[in-house]
């Protein structure tokens, strides 16, 4: 039954980030050339990120930072007052239009609207560091939004936020999408949990990063 859900929620995710993308397409024009006035550097970032069966892809982002951001002093963490975001930087984050570009990802079969986050490939820690269970969240392909996503999102340390990709991956379902879904836009129109907070993994194993 898992299996079988799974499958149509593929094929929702493809005609879904079709429809978005035609519709959102003006907004994306927009806040492209917004990015290109505002600072030097590309419109879009690209990162390295752990799929499903833990294979690596390109995410796709809006770029919020100042290009070599990850080089400067202060490390790649991101905090509410960093200097290194930009002016429309600060605007698109806060709303999480620095999120739409994923709408390729999920066409292109990399991502889903809905389960767990794409984490870095070595943040919190490395594929092979991850514990058998906690590989679990790779089972499935990762998503735009989800249960940890809903539950507290970057205030939620990460030990926490990979039970909850768990937990997902382990009652996936219809139900459980469409509650996802709706909390996630209350939570982007209200910006809620959309900022770091503070270290949310164990020294020993990595220092926090956004």
């Amino acid at each position: 039954m898992k299996r079988v859900y799974l499958c149509i929620k593929r094929f929702l995710d493809i005609i879904f980030s079709i429809i978005l993308l035609i519709i959102l397409s003006p907004l994306l024009l927009i806040v492209s050339i917004a990015i290109k006035i505002d600072s030097k550097g590309p419109i879009i970032f690209k990162q390295e990120r752990i799929g499903k069966d833990g294979k690596v892809f390109k995410i796709y982002k809006f770029r919020s930072m100042v290009v070599g951001a990850e080089k400067m002093g202060t490390g790649v963490y991101s905090g509410s007052k960093d200097s290194r975001v930009t002016k429309v930087g600060k605007f698109i984050r806060a709303t999480s239009i620095d999120e739409l570009p994923q709408l390729v990802n999920i066409l292109k079969g990399e991502m889903s609207f809905i389960g767990p986050r794409p984490v870095l490939t070595y943040h919190p820690w490395k594929y092979e560091e991850y514990s058998e269970e906690q590989r679990k969240r790779f089972l499935v392909r990762p998503g735009i939004t989800g249960l940890a996503q809903i539950n507290g999102r970057k205030q939620v340390d990460w030990e926490r936020r990979i039970q909850y990709d768990v937990q997902y991956v382990e009652k996936v379902g219809f139900l459980l999408d469409i509650k996802i879904t709706f909390i996630t836009i209350y939570k982007v129109i209200f910006m809620k949990d959309n900022v770091n907070t503070g270290v949310t993994v164990k020294k020993e194993k990595r220092d926090d990063i956004c």
